[in-house]
């Protein structure tokens, strides 16, 4: 499944959501497994994927950042699957943002892929301010160097670009 139809399912997944808080404490849909994950640990994924996908595409790692947008969606969709409280306009209002990282990645273009990495991170602090949440904010890395134990330059075998 190509990056544009991950996008597209994230979107068309929340389509039955409804609304509600992003709140851990709140309960997931009943219709979800029982050892569904709490939303704040969906979210804290989510919020490692997006540094890893900056990261990366700082890089110029295109298929480590491709990786980490999927990933990055995925965690998005098991969000809106699991709880159904969270507003479907919050949901879906990330599709064009995912899509413009998505093209920026496929194209290996780094100016893009910067202005779109801030339109994504733009939309997730806009549905947290709309959760009651705008405490939670979140910010492309300023620091040059990852926090992390990852090495985020292509090797060899990577796609140049």
């Amino acid at each position: 499944m190509t990056l544009k139809n991950w996008c597209v399912v994230l979107a068309i997944s929340a389509s039955a959501v409804t609304s509600a808080i992003a709140q851990s404490s709140f309960p997931p849909s009943p219709n979800a497994k029982q050892d569904a994950p709490r939303l704040v640990e969906v979210m804290s994924m989510a919020q490692l994927q997006h540094l890893k996908l900056w990261y990366a595409g700082k890089a110029k790692n295109w298929d480590l950042a491709a990786y980490e947008l999927r990933q990055l969606t995925n965690s998005l969709a098991e969000a809106a699957i699991f709880y159904p409280a969270i507003p479907v306009s919050n949901v879906t209002t990330m599709k064009e943002p995912l899509l413009s990282v998505a093209d920026a990645v496929a194209a290996g273009d780094d100016r893009k892929f910067a202005a779109s990495m801030r339109m994504l991170t733009d939309g997730c602090n806009a549905c947290h301010s709309s959760m009651g949440r705008g405490f939670i904010a979140i910010g492309v890395p300023t620091g040059g160097q990852p926090p992390a134990n990852q090495i985020f330059s292509p090797s060899g075998d990577s796609r140049k670009k």
